[in-house]
């Protein structure tokens, strides 16, 4: 976990400057902070150490890494090795740091966990595990709680992208009381869905549409592989209504994401292809500068 939080605190509000903020790396794993206060938990080693090498490499100068925490102490220790951040041992001793951010990248279970309390303690999240919000009683009680205390939930865009268009139309197909459709199409390799209900030994060798249906049944299939199809439905129609479609493809490397909005005259696609996870882990360092800059891109 990671989390940072911003040194000056001002009526509720976040008010970061150069070299001001701290962050804490988390995982299940491990747990690290930063100059802005903000707090990151992770389970997923990619996301969690390509987080503290920007940090490392100077690509966070407005934030100090504070804190880390994970399951594994190993783990935590290599994360905050060669800085000034605590190894910690449980998320409690996060939330008790109250840094300005947590940086989650563990599992829908661990950010169910903390996430209520950290809100409570005015701490902004920036979770990976968006899959968490497509139960509809945690997201309305985490945003009521956030709302009360001054905090933040701030979706990184991920492995996709393309939120403020998304954004945009569903909120004009609302306001003008027009139909809309929204949905995801994601090709996968055979191999990352072994050891998930959806596998069977005839995809390495045929290409084949595996599910169908809302993204909300495909989160509940797949925990860890489909978080990014509940982030397209949160910023467009609801994990309820957003439809879900994966296709196996054999030999296929990575993960191709196609997410389409449509409603009267208006049609957006979006389409992201990524060999690795890599892309996560940099959508979130890309969501921090942007927090820390004198102009910010939505």
């Amino acid at each position: 976990m990671l989390s940072v939080a911003p040194n000056i605190r001002q009526s509720g509000e976040r008010n970061i400057n150069a070299k001001a903020a701290k962050m804490i790396l988390t995982s299940l794993e491990m747990m690290t902070a930063v100059p802005t206060p903000f707090a990151a938990l992770s389970a997923l080693p990619c996301p969690r150490f390509r987080l503290k090498k920007a940090y490392s490499d100077g690509l966070l100068e407005n934030y100090k890494l504070v804190a880390a925490y994970s399951k594994e102490k190993e783990d935590t220790e290599a994360l905050v090795k060669g800085s000034e951040a605590k190894a910690l041992s449980s998320m409690d001793e996060v939330i008790s740091l109250r840094p300005d951010y947590i940086i989650e990248t563990a599992s829908i279970a661990l950010l169910k966990d903390f996430a209520i309390k950290a809100l409570e303690n005015g701490i902004n999240i920036i979770p990976l595990s968006i899959g968490a919000f497509a139960d509809k009683e945690f997201k309305d009680r985490a945003m009521e709680t956030a709302e009360k205390n001054g905090a933040k939930i701030y979706i990184p865009s991920g492995a996709v992208g393309g939120f403020d268009v998304l954004k945009t139309l569903a909120l004009i197909a609302e306001v003008n009381n027009w139909d809309i459709k929204a949905g995801i199409h994601t090709h996968k390799g055979a191999d990352s869905l072994k050891n998930t209900s959806l596998y069977a030994d005839r995809l390495t060798d045929n290409e084949e549409s595996v599910f169908s249906g809302s993204t909300k049944d495909a989160i509940a299939l797949l925990p860890t592989k489909v978080n990014v199809a509940v982030a397209s439905a949160l910023a467009t129609v609801g994990p309820d209504k957003a439809q879900a479609e994966i296709t196996s493809v054999p030999s296929f490397i990575g993960d191709d994401h196609c997410i389409t909005i449509e409603t009267e005259g208006l049609k957006a696609v979006v389409d992201i292809y990524s060999a690795n996870s890599d892309i996560a882990a940099w959508s979130v360092v890309a969501l921090l500068r942007n927090l820390a800059s004198a102009m910010e891109f939505f």
